[in-house]
């Protein structure tokens, strides 16, 4: 799991859009054996090169991820598909 997506529950909690307990939510992850994906600057890099296809930064980041790791981006965004064979609209 990817340190963004994270970040971005954290951000949509404080700001009281998200009802979640962090705490517990990220230990029932770690108990599961989900891995987390740090942010590095190759993928800073690789998020900045991008074309914009909109303005969402957390998306991004989750591409330029799964480029530079060579993973697959689960989403339901529709729009990030365009960003080629390293994201799967499910």
């Amino acid at each position: 799991m990817s340190a963004a997506s994270w970040w971005e529950l954290a951000i949509k909690s404080s700001l009281g859009r998200l009802k979640i307990d962090l705490y517990a939510t990220r230990e029932a992850i770690e108990r599961r054996g989900t891995a987390a994906l740090a942010v590095s600057m190759k993928h800073a890099e690789e998020a900045a090169a991008l074309n914009k296809l909109h303005g969402d930064p957390f998306d991004h980041m989750l591409v330029a991820q799964a480029i530079s790791e060579d993973l697959i981006l689960l989403t339901r965004d529709a729009y990030l598909e365009a960003y080629g064979s390293h994201v799967l609209c499910v």
